[in-house]
């Protein structure tokens, strides 16, 4: 036989469609020829497919040899084409007796001794196997044992993990048979830092939790010092645990970056790139694109420590993945859709030193030296943070204090109740919430309404601001255990303006 047909798995995006590799094997001068747009990655797969059949105890064939990877328009990547490859030659060369070849995918990047090594993207893989099995079309899965576990998170596969080459060819050859991998994942406790750390900054404590029980974005301004940080770092520990679906989503993003562990599973994601950050670094992007930080914060939280400091263009690029909870990449010959349905928080200083308005009287910045500072962050992108608020200086007397405040397990509580309200109200949190919607579950009474009237006057405040403070004032009555079909009232709406009015002065 000197045609040979293996399926594996590419990556576009999230989706992993199916490719189909065709070993060929023709009389004339030997050769290794790949075809069907593979990368740098894919060709380098010739001299790693030729030691490890070698050091396997194989012959490598002295013929004109022809790897197909169709679809031929479809763009291929990293080394997950190795062990396909090998396997299509040794199949293709009669060494390998293989008759259920169609049984099975494979995928697995070959060392030169023949090991298997992990491959990124096995979660996005196996998820696409598994949604074949409603057609009948399921096969078993051949991986390196490297990446099993992460396989394992996606119930009803059919994982066969192998250490090595020769253990694929004994199994395929009915030898010796690979045994199923079938661990599930041990649960694992979140951990998290506590609430019950940060010393004064009642108000923060409050607003952070209004962020955590709706999934409201939140910014904070203060100088030096004040806890925005460390505010920041306790929100994931206050929101509700991950689901199985939102902790599976998540876990498929950080497998396509090559970052997941099984220690990540079920835990909220915290990603906090530094300002110097680029566009395609916080957004995603390459040639062959990639999630960024966005992505990878997905479920999770998105801290942007001094927030004027970041480039224009790279905030410019959060506008629309903060509405729709989804990024698009385009590229002249890739494009992929990212889920990003993060919760932003994000800290600034008052002004560039950083002390206006400390009881010290330290800062000396001009008032138009402030106005250029905090004109960095552009209108449209303070109209979609929901919760803005000053961070003041902490008092001595606070920071003396014996640390007697709210746990995180208390506030999460809290925040757990209010977002199951929630679930059953709209079946999904405030803060993603349509404008039908909240004509439905945010309707302040008269009291509410003239204060709401009010503050868009005073405040000059935009449509999508008056649509967040309602769905805000929502948490709160939801925080407050506001009886269900009960109008939001006027100390609820007030919160709620209080908290868009951080940057007022």
């Amino acid at each position: 036989m000197s045609l040979a047909v293996l399926r594996s798995r590419a990556l576009a995006g999230l989706a992993a469609p199916e490719v189909t590799v065709e070993v060929h094997l023709a009389a004339g001068l030997p050769s290794f020829t790949l075809v069907g747009l593979p990368d740098t990655e894919v060709k380098e797969a010739r001299d790693r497919v030729r030691a490890a059949i070698q050091n396997c105890g194989f012959e490598f064939p002295q013929r004109r040899i022809t790897v197909n990877l169709a679809p031929a328009d479809l763009p291929k990547e990293s080394g997950r084409f190795d062990l396909p490859i090998a396997l299509g030659i040794l199949v293709a060369s009669g060494q390998v007796k293989a008759a259920n070849l169609d049984e099975h995918e494979f995928a697995g990047e070959l060392a030169l001794s023949g090991d298997l090594r992990a491959v990124r993207g096995t979660l996005a893989m196996c998820a696409a196997i598994h949604c074949q099995a409603g057609s009948g079309g399921a096969r078993a899965f051949v991986l390196p044992l490297e990446s099993a576990p992460e396989a394992a998170l996606i119930e009803g596969m059919n994982i066969l993990p192998a250490r090595t080459l020769l253990q694929v060819c004994a199994h395929l050859v009915g030898r010796e048979i690979l045994a199923p991998f079938a661990v599930s994942p041990a649960p694992t406790l979140a951990w998290y830092p506590d609430l019950a750390e940060v010393k004064g900054q009642a108000q923060a404590k409050r607003a952070l939790e209004v962020a955590a029980a709706g999934g409201h974005s939140l910014l904070m301004s203060g100088p030096p010092g004040a806890g925005k940080s460390m505010l920041a770092q306790r929100l994931p520990g206050l929101m509700p645990p991950m689901t199985d679906a939102e902790a599976l989503e998540s876990a498929a993003v950080h497998s396509l970056a090559g970052s997941f562990t099984l220690a990540q599973w079920k835990q909220r994601p915290f990603r906090a790139p530094h300002h110097s950050a680029s566009s395609a670094a916080l957004v995603g992007g390459g040639g062959t694109p990639r999630p960024g930080e966005i992505s990878l914060a997905h479920h999770g939280t998105l801290f942007l420590d001094e927030l004027p400091e970041f480039q224009r263009g790279v905030l410019e690029a959060l506008r629309e993945p903060l509405e729709s909870g989804l990024i698009h990449i385009a590229r002249a010959a890739r494009r992929a859709e990212f889920p990003a349905r993060f919760q932003l928080v994000a800290a600034m200083n008052p002004c560039p030193c950083g002390w206006l308005g400390h009881a010290s009287g330290k800062c000396r910045c001009t008032p138009d030296q402030v106005a250029r500072y905090r004109g960095k962050l552009s209108g449209p992108l303070l109209d979609r943070i929901d919760l803005m608020l000053d961070v003041p200086a902490v008092a001595e007397a606070d920071l003396a204090a014996r640390g007697d405040g709210e746990s995180s397990a208390i506030v999460r509580a809290r925040v757990g109740a209010a977002r199951q309200r929630q679930q059953r109200r709209q079946g999904k949190p405030n803060a993603l919430l349509a404008p039908d919607e909240i004509d439905m579950h945010c309707l302040p009474d008269r009291d509410g309404a003239a204060l709401l009237k009010r503050a868009m006057r005073q405040l000059g405040l935009t449509a999508r601001a008056y649509h967040r403070i309602l769905k805000v004032a929502r948490t709160i009555a939801d925080l407050a255990d506001l009886a269900e079909g009960l109008p939001l009232s006027a100390a609820h709406v007030a919160e709620a303006v209080h908290y868009r009015r951080g940057l007022a002065n």
